[in-house]
């Protein structure tokens, strides 16, 4: 089933909403306030079934111009717009202003409808038509129905329904297969259920049970119940008005203005990337570091504009922008926003946003104006390749690209096939790819690291991978980090020995002094054999000239294993390590338990030295404390 939202516009008094109540039956001002003053303040609702089986919401919107933001608010979910012009008035400053709002959305579907016939002369409606013809060149409105209707009599009521049934199968569907995410228009409690939030569903299917996020507050919550139309329902679609009834969430911890959406399917940021367009007839100049307030979803935020690539944007004039807000906005690539001037508030234009979540830039930077243009007028291939790219770092996989592109699955995978075929991206673990700059940025950052790192320990096999991982990809998930080391390795870059990273071609060297001194220090070990000198005492064995190899020699028996360090100043060689492991191992092969006693007489030493051993095996989850005795964990 095909499902749209409907959204009126227009003058204020211009008969909107008695409009909806004639097609509908329903009466979408519900404030007393509302009905005292005769004009709409919030956004109303209504819905509307038409023969052929099809369903569309309605979002009755304010005409006054004090309340363009709550218009704003309920606009950016419409797919068919209902322009709203008087047949005794003619186009008016708010319906010019809708028009333009309406446009800067990307709204591509719409007709107008002139009401009230009945206080106009057929000549004079005539002429308003003209006019209306007029006012809509250029705009996504030309050439669109115009339908002139009386509410008050019913003239062409039926004619309107079917003119709108018509357009809605020229409406494009949205896209069910993206993230759910719902802007919230409306929160309200209910007692004995709990917080409810109202808005169109832009994105995507919801489901009772689910789990969702509050952007950007980042809020957890649970899909209790969710009703389209004042119905339960089991599943919500994008394209419907939808009461979600959210469970664990507080009405105080969430506003009009708040988003729904799964988990990390959307981007909370304080800054965006995006193409700005100025209307033709604005009569402000927009200059670099300029205050404006822009509006996106439901939500709203002041902004300092950074013109990217000149000093200021006059009417009718586009360019690269960068929106540094004052607060976090809830977004996705490729939505439309509205920016309005400051003071006084008025609106000025809009754009499309092509990165949400990007780095503070510096302008007249050509590589990046070059990349935003790509971003703006680019392929579905080039999208694919520019989220694989910019995403990089973080090691994302194809689940990510999903929620990163405003692109089905299918085209997602068809393009990655495409780049994967063409040699652009390399799939470096199931579903998880990276573009040839980056790994090339990758292999060169790593290769620049792990030099540095021979250098300074050039008797040490390699850096530890946990610290490689922390200097190049600190937020990424480990078996990724894994699945590059795995690709780097096999293109002879690297090699890995245990939990050590080195250059492939690297090979550890000892001196004849360090051979030296490895000796003493094995020698030391041996003989001490499970009553060892600390390390302290080891390091006592050698001259102050000697120092600094000692350690280095030191570090190098640790890496490769011929000796173990148990506690922090004790260690033992590997060999009696592994003697003392052995004997671990038999006891268990006849023993449920063993105590600390048992150990110290298998090992015919110390307490001390057995007991070290002990919570050793039991820091590393070999062994585990029950009672006065230790169990085995893992077998041999």
């Amino acid at each position: 089933m095909k499902h749209i939202i409907i959204g009126t516009a227009g003058h204020v008094d211009h008969g909107k909403t008695s409009l909806i109540k004639a097609l509908t039956g329903i009466d979408a001002d519900r404030l007393k306030e509302e009905k005292k003053r005769g004009i709409t303040i919030e956004l109303g609702f209504s819905h509307i079934e038409f023969p052929n089986g099809y369903q569309a919401g309605i979002v009755d919107v304010p005409g006054h111009e004090a309340f363009i933001k709550n218009m704003l608010m309920g606009a950016g979910g419409i797919d068919l717009a209902m322009l709203i012009v008087a047949a005794d008035e003619g186009f008016m400053p708010q319906t010019i202003e809708h028009l333009e709002i309406l446009t800067l959305l990307g709204i591509k579907k719409g007709l107008v409808v002139i009401t009230k016939t009945d206080l106009a002369e057929p000549d004079f409606v005539e002429m308003v038509k003209e006019d209306v013809a007029e006012h809509t060149k250029g705009t996504f409105l030309e050439g669109c129905p115009i339908v002139p209707v009386s509410s008050y009599t019913g003239e062409n009521l039926d004619l309107l329904k079917d003119t709108i049934c018509g357009l809605i199968d020229e409406v494009e569907d949205k896209n069910s297969h993206s993230p759910f995410r719902l802007p919230a228009d409306r929160v309200f409690s209910i007692e004995g259920f709990g917080t409810v939030a109202t808005g169109t569903l832009t994105d995507g299917r919801v489901s009772v049970g689910e789990e969702i996020m509050i952007y950007p507050e980042k809020l957890t919550a649970r899909v209790r119940n969710l009703q389209v139309h004042s119905k339960d329902v089991d599943t919500a679609y994008a394209g419907q008005r939808v009461a979600v009834n959210l469970a664990n969430i507080k009405k105080n911890q969430l506003k009009k203005g708040s988003t729904l959406a799964f988990p990390n399917s959307v981007k909370c940021a304080m800054m965006l990337d995006v193409r700005l367009e100025i209307l033709k007839d604005c009569q402000r100049i927009v200059k670099n570091n300029s205050t404006v307030h822009v509006h996106h979803g439901s939500s709203s935020a002041v902004a300092k504009v950074c013109l990217l690539d000149r000093d200021e944007l006059k009417a009718g004039d586009s360019c690269f922008a960068q929106l540094r807000l004052t607060s976090e906005m809830a977004t996705r690539e490729k939505d439309r926003f509205v920016i309005r001037f400051f003071s006084p508030l008025e609106t000025i234009g809009g754009g499309v946003i092509l990165n949400a979540d990007p780095k503070k830039h510096k302008r007249f930077d050509k590589e990046l104006l070059s990349s935003l243009e790509n971003t703006l007028n680019g392929s579905e291939r080039h999208m694919v390749l520019e989220s694989i790219k910019k995403n990089a770092q973080f090691l994302l996989g194809k689940k990510d690209i999903y929620k990163d592109v405003s692109l089905t699955p299918e085209a997602v995978d068809s393009e990655i096939e495409t780049l994967l075929s063409e040699g652009e991206i390399v799939e470096y673990l199931p579903s998880f790819y990276v573009d040839l700059s980056a790994l090339g940025s990758f292999k060169s950052e790593i290769g620049e690291i792990l030099n540095s790192y021979h250098n300074a320990n050039p008797l040490s096999f390699g850096i530890k991978k946990s610290e490689l991982k922390q200097k190049i990809f600190p937020k990424s998930d480990t078996n990724a980090f894994e699945g590059i080391l795995s690709l780097l390795e096999n293109d002879r870059v690297i090699k890995r020995q245990n939990e050590l990273v080195a250059l492939y071609d690297f090979e550890v060297k000892f001196s004849p002094r360090h051979k030296n001194i490895m000796g003493r220090i094995m020698k030391a070990l041996d003989e001490g054999a499970y009553a060892p000198p600390s390390v302290d005492d080891i390091y006592k064995l050698f001259t102050s000239k000697e120092k600094d190899d000692c350690k280095m020699v030191f570090t190098a028996l640790l890496n490769d294993e011929n000796i173990v360090l148990v506690a922090p100043k004790m260690v033992f060689s590997g060999e009696h390590y592994k003697r003392a492991l052995d004997m671990l191992y038999k006891h268990f092969e006849e023993n449920d338990e063993i105590t600390l006693a048992q150990m110290r007489d298998y090992l015919q030493t110390s307490r001390k030295f057995a007991l070290s051993l002990l919570e050793y095996w039991d820091k590393i989850k070999l062994t585990k404390m029950e009672g006065e005795a230790r169990v085995l964990l893992k077998n041999k």
